[in-house]
Order: C-alpha cells, then structure tokens, then sequence
C-alpha cells in the first residue's frame, strides 16, 4: 500500500474485511457432449414458417412471372377466384370495398403508421422505433426490387373496377399496412394474452383489407399473399430479433423493463444449472434492485448450506450484450471517445470478465462481494455469475454515513488508484452498507490501468456520494487524509455532466445543495476538464449515422403517405411487355397505346407511372434537358386551341398547340383515337432548339390494342379485358 493507503488503514483502526464464508456445496455434473444445455435455444416455429412461406412465395412469384406454363397456370387460377368474388358485385358491397381499399391505400394506413411512431415517442421506446424503422426501411429496398423484378400486370379475365397504381406484385398497399399493423403489435401490445388479441385482430384487419382488394379484381391472390407473408416475416424477424420480449418488453409501468423473467422454464432451468455446474440446491429466486439496474438481471437466491440462506447472481443475456453495444456507440458519437467506452462482444466475455474483476479486487484487499462460479444457462446466449449475498445491507442511499463509512469510500478509491484499477460506475446503487461497513457491488465496469481522468472521475463520484448522505465539508476533509489537495482539485474539475452516473445526477438533482459546487469551492481552483473527445472514429461514426438516418427518413417517408404515392414502372416499349399490358388495362377503351419505339442519340428514358385511367412517361435529353417529352394516355382529352394537322399515325388524328418558341420551347400535341387520346407535351431548357422535337416522331410510337389482347389470349388462354375483350362481371 502508499504511504497514503498505509497511514489512513492505520488511522481509522479498521482493515478491509477479509469476503465472505465459503457455501457448501454438493457433487457437480458435467453435461455430457451432445446432452442439451439447461435452457436450450428455443426455435421459434412461426418465425421460421413465416420466414419459409415468405421464401416459397417469393419463389413461387418469380417463377411464374416468366412466360412458361407456370405462368398460365397461375393466372388462370387467380382469374378463376376472382371470378368467384366477381359473382356476387352489388352497388353497396362494390361501395364499401372501395372504401376499405381507399382506407387500406390511403388515409387509413398514414394514421396507423404516424400513430405508432409517435406513441413510441411518448413512450420513450427509441429501440423498438428504430427497429420499426429498420423494418420498413427493409420492406422498402426488398419490395421494390421485387416489385420491378415482377413487373407484374393487373388480373386478367375479370374487369377491374377499383382504384390501383403501378404493378400488382408483391401487392405495395398490403405489404406496408400489414407491416404498419405488425409494428403496432410488437411495440405497443403487452406480451401475453393483449398481445394474442391483437395479432388475431391485425390478422381479420389484413383479410378484410386484402379481400375488398380482390372484390375490386386490383390484385391477384398471390399478390396478396406474397405482400402479407413477406411484411410479417419482416416485421416478426426483426422484433424477435432486435426487442426479444425478455429483453425489452413491452409494459406500461414505471421503472426499468429490460430485466428477464425468471419464472417458469427459465427459473427451472436456473435451478438445473445450479445444481449441476455449482453443486447448490436453489429453493428461490427472486429479482432484487432493479430500480439501479440496467445491464443484467439482478438475483437473489436461497440456497441450501449458503450463510444465511442467501447468494446473489447477475444474469446476462446477449440481448444486454447488444444494449451496451448500441449504448456506447451513442455515447462515442455524443462525447467522443472517453478512453474506455469499449463494448463486450459476447455475453460469455462480459460475465468472465467481471468474475475477474471480482477476484482483482479481493486480490488488492476490496471488501466486495466473494463470486462463487459462472453457470451457463443458454450456451453464447445467457450465463449468471453467482457471488456472495450481502444480507441486511442497504444501498448507500438509505443509510446513515458517519466518519468510518466516509473513511472506507475513500480509501477504497485509494486502494484502486494504487493498484492501477478504476470501477468506472461509482453510484449509491453500488454501494451497500451494512453494520457500518462499505462493500462495492456491480464490477463489470471495473478497468485495469485506467486514464488518469477516469481515477479522478472514480474519486469524485466517491465523494459525491458520501455527500448526498452527509456533508461535503465534512467529506472533504476527510478527504485530505488520503489525498493531496491537487488530486482532489483533479477530481471535482473532471467529474461534471455525463461522466457521473445517471442515478448519482437524478439524486444530486433532488438535493437541494449545490454539492459539485461545494467541492469546488473547498478544492483549489483548476480549469474544468473537458469531456468531448475529437478523434475521426467519432467524426465519421456522427457522419454514417446522420447519412444513414438521413437515407431511411427519405426512404420511408414515402411510405406513411401511400395516398400520394406511386413506385413507377418501366416505360412501356412497344410490343407485348408487361408495362404495354399494363397501360391496356389502365386505359381499357384505348384503341392505340403509346409506347417507347427506338430512341435517338441524346435522348433516354427518365421514367414512367401507369395507374387506373391514365398512363404515362417521359423522356429526357442531354440538351433539352429533363422531362422535354411527356407522353400521357388517357380516355379523353380537351384539344381546345388545338389545331388538326395530318396525322402520323395510321387511325389516330393529330393536333398541334404550341405554348412558347422563346426563350423556352413549350407545346402540346395530341393524338385522338377510338376510346383514347394522348398528350405529349414538350418541355424543353431555356435555349434548346424546337427541332429536338422531331425526336419525338422517331422514339415514340402506338402498339395496337388487338395485338395485346390476342398475345394474351394466345400465351393465357384468358381475355385482356376492355376493347376487343368483353368479360364478365
């Protein structure tokens, strides 16, 4: 020991009591290889089936999106139950499945949506937000590349009389209000009984939904299905994963929540593994302290042979593992680097690392608590480290703190700095008196040859403490008798803001003494240490995080407004593609339907859009800049102004209404046909010759409807249904 340590052990008459009895213990039992572990991992069977039926469904999709015999089995199936619900149309069934669907695609799924996020907010449950978030950013980037990989047209064979948008794969509006629905479930509704309930009511709001979008004829049964499976399968993976209900449940009381439930099969198993890795026979257990407890489940055990009946245990579970990695990432981003913030990487590492520190600091003459063995609960997923149990003691808090107990927290801290050690949580929680002793609990953030800011942080967090229950001119000249008047100043000009433990800040709050500023004015005066640590890790974990942050609101924005929304499609090319057939059936009376013919050098495709009643696209160009040619099919169109020229277009008549030839060139044209008309309208960048324009006689043409509606007939045996197609329903 210092010259410190040894004067102030021998001033105050008392040296640090030696730990606790031993416990007798009975025959331990090795687990044989292959012998299941105490609490095995438990394999979530609707997790995996949804996970499965997802995977066949989406394999299932593709391979029929392709022109083979799969294909034409699969849309006459889905024609053939559409047809069934096709039947029994009436005017006010047809009125309230409108309304469902305008409700499911619409207005409906924003309040839902909006609602969660912001009652996560009030509930202050930031990690099941970001994992609700996560969710459907994934949907977003996963559904849309299925969605354009499908490109799947409308249902064939019975006429659509719903609103619609885009292609039918995957079936977007399902997909993201099953999805907003599942986010509902899994953050708001308790486990248990409440949350059954909602899951079967989210399962009738899903079908009802899907339903009305079939009476419609919008989608085809797969659609739906595949949008359910792949939105639940989504949503239920990343809960479980993420917010396991042990971990961070869902409860609407006060205090701490992420603690685990040590009843039923994981109580049994506690015992299990007790008794077979220790030897101990436990007749209870029960959580202690969990109001100061966030990283681990806190256990007190009764035991037989065990002084006083009692042991203490700390379970861990990789779920506490993964809150302290994300916790102290945030902290790197908030106050940089503070020397020590390094997270354990598995809980196996977390609980052996803190059966060391115990071992340490008995080593050095700490009076904490004796641990008695790790046992493995669940293997790389749940271990408890078992100690001594320190009956009547109280937290620090609670009790009267006179000399003696000043004398033990401060020679404590010197023991530490002398050994090269710091606790790096000193709180009252983590300091228990009992018949005037001091014992240090909670060793997990012990660290060996620590900073010299983190001794000092220890030592004034030390003397803070004592304060609380004392006074800190009392405190502080007992102070003296360990430490010079330099360290201490030290001390009280590192300890400020975040680097005192939260609940030593909330019971510093509650004081009505200036207790920092107290210290302050007893230690000499010296500059504040700052806390902020600069360093590019920091800087370029603050950059990632806003850029991700950044990417998912601007990707998932979208999602909470499906009214004012649309994925696009690709551009129609003339022939029988998907996207052709698609602009047949959004316009069923059009007799001709624009499409891309071969583009000229310069010009390219910037995209499309195709929705009930109206088709379009456009066509950007190196010089006459973005969007310099919009083409729009619809069922009519006003040519008011407009003056008929010779048309270009075998059976379709042309109009011409130019807007501006200068500064801008800005015209309409139209082009008018049986049950049809398209407007392209020009567009070009200040500058740019209307010559461009010509460009438009060359890259655009008309694909005939009766071509399409024979390709389908032919390839689907089934009717592309409007001009030329009459069908039922």
């Amino acid at each position: 020991m210092s010259e410190h340590t040894g004067r102030a052990a021998a001033g105050n008459g008392r040296a640090m009591v030696p730990p606790g009895p031993a416990v007798h213990t009975g025959r331990r039992q090795r687990r044989p290889t292959g012998a299941p572990p105490p609490l095995p991992h438990p394999v979530t069977i609707t997790t995996t089936a949804w996970l499965v039926l997802m995977a066949m469904a989406l394999a299932g999709a593709f391979l029929a999106a392709q022109h083979t015999p799969w294909l034409r089995i699969d849309d006459q199936a889905s024609t053939w139950a559409l047809l069934q619900l096709a039947r029994i149309r009436t005017p006010w069934l047809t009125d309230v499945a409108n309304g469902i669907n305008e409700a499911g695609s619409g207005w409906g799924a924003t309040a839902v949506g909006l609602s969660v996020v912001a009652l996560l907010m009030v509930f202050r449950r930031w990690r099941h937000l970001l994992v609700f978030l996560g969710s459907l950013l994934f949907l977003e980037i996963a559904g849309k590349s299925i969605y354009f990989g499908l490109s799947r047209p409308r249902p064939y064979g019975v006429p659509i009389i719903g609103r619609w948008a885009g292609y039918s794969g995957v079936s977007p509006p399902v997909a993201v209000a099953t999805i907003f629905l599942m986010g509902a479930v899994y953050c708001l509704a308790v486990p248990g009984r409440v949350r059954s309930y909602a899951k079967a009511a989210v399962a009738a709001v899903v079908a009802v939904f899907g339903l009305a979008r079939l009476y419609l004829g919008v989608d085809h049964p797969g659609d739906v299905l595949l949008g359910v499976a792949f939105a639940v399968a989504i949503a239920v993976t990343a809960f479980r994963f993420f917010t396991p209900n042990e971990v961070f449940p869902v409860a609407y009381r006060r205090g701490r929540t992420a603690h685990v439930d040590v009843t039923g099969r994981r109580g049994e198993a506690i015992r299990e593994a007790v008794r077979d890795q220790l030897g101990l026979t436990v007749t209870e257990i029960k959580p202690v302290g969990l109001e100061s407890s966030a990283g681990s489940t806190p256990l007190r055990l009764r035991v037989e042979g065990a002084p006083d009946e009692f042991l203490f245990a700390k379970l861990y579970t990789k779920g506490h593992v993964r809150a302290d990695r994300w916790y102290k990432l945030w902290r790197t981003i908030l106050y940089g680097s503070l020397e020590d913030e390094s997270s354990f990487k598995t809980v196996r590492r977390l609980v052996t690392y803190e059966d060391y520190a115990l071992r340490l600091l008995q080593d050095i003459g700490v009076r904490t608590a004796r641990p008695y063995g790790i046992v493995e609960i669940t293997p790389e997923r749940e271990y408890m480290l078992v100690t001594e149990f320190h009956a009547g003691a109280v937290e620090i808090g609670e009790a009267d703190v006179d000399d003696a107990v000043i004398d033990q927290g401060l020679l404590l801290i010197r023991m530490m700095w002398d050994a090269g050690i710091a606790h790096r949580d000193i709180k009252p929680g983590n300091l228990m008196v009992r018949s005037g002793e001091l014992l240090l609990i909670d060793v997990a953030f012990v660290q060996v040859r620590p900073s010299p800011w983190r001794q000092a942080v220890d030592l004034g967090n030390m003397m803070l403490v004592l304060a609380v229950r004392s006074d800190p001119q009392q405190v502080y000249q007992r102070a003296l008798t360990y430490f010079t008047e330099d360290e201490l100043a030290e001390a009280f000009a590192a300890t400020r803001g975040v680097a005192s433990p939260t609940q030593l800040r909330a019971f510093m709050k509650r004081d009505p003494r200036d207790l920092l500023g107290e210290f302050r004015a007893l230690a000499p005066a010296r500059p504040p240490i700052v806390l902020q640590r600069w360093s590019i890790k920091r800087v370029a974990l603050a950059a990632a995080m806003l850029a991700v942050i950044t990417a998912a609101v601007l990707e998932t924005g979208d999602a909470f407004f499906p009214a004012a929304r649309n994925l696009g499609v690709y551009a129609p090319a003339c022939g029988t593609g998907h996207s052709t057939i698609l602009s047949a059936q959004a316009v069923p009376s059009a007799a001709l339907l624009p499409c891309v013919a071969a583009l000229p050098s310069g010009w390219s495709i910037g995209g499309a859009d195709i929705s009930s009643g109206k088709a379009s696209f456009w066509l950007d160009s190196d010089r006459a800049g973005s969007r310099a040619i919009t083409a729009t099919l619809t069922a009519a169109c006003d040519t008011t102004g407009a003056q008929e020229i010779p048309s270009d277009q075998p059976g379709a008549r042309r109009f011409e209404h130019p807007l501006s030839l200068a500064p801008q060139f800005a015209s309409l044209r139209f082009y008018t046909f049986p049950g049809g008309c398209v407007t392209y309208r020009f567009s070009f960048t200040p500058g740019a010759s209307p010559v461009l324009g010509d460009a438009a006689g060359s890259a655009l043409g008309f694909q005939p409807r009766p071509t399409l509606v024979d390709f389908v007939r032919r390839t689907e045996d089934l009717a592309l249904c409007g001009r030329g197609a009459v069908c039922p329903g």
